[in-house]
């Protein structure tokens, strides 16, 4: 087998396992501080409900639009930009369409977020 043939697995599975050490991390994160809240009650403290909600999560949607915007971009130019053909002959140029969902995902969450900083200017 010639190397080349893995480059379509290695640009396929990337971004499959950098989600998966996104989510992976921040599961152990969310266990930690329910660790760390089961241990404060625990002890008799009393905990305000500024612990219990999670307060960056407007900042959250506008951050994920953002890195998933750039993510389709990202994955539309490099679809452009690599040299190779299948074997009917079409471009891999041809699948910049793949880019287009998580674009049009980061769209709807920069939407919302918009949508949600607008309620919470005329509350």
């Amino acid at each position: 087998m010639e190397p080349w043939i893995f480059i379509p697995f290695v640009v396929t599975l990337a971004p499959v396992a950098i989600v998966y050490l996104l989510l992976a991390y921040r599961q152990r994160m969310a266990q930690a501080r329910y660790q760390t809240l089961l241990q404060l009650a625990d002890k008799g403290v009393e905990l305000p409900p500024e612990l219990l909600l999670n307060s960056n999560a407007p900042l959250c949607e506008r951050r994920r639009g953002l890195v998933l915007v750039s993510a389709g971009l990202g994955i539309m130019c490099t679809l452009v930009a690599l040299p190779f053909n299948l074997d009917n002959g079409t471009s891999l140029a041809s699948l910049w369409g793949l880019g287009l969902l998580p674009v049009m995902t980061g769209l709807g969450y920069l939407v919302s977020w918009w949508l949600s900083r607008g309620d919470r200017a005329h509350a």
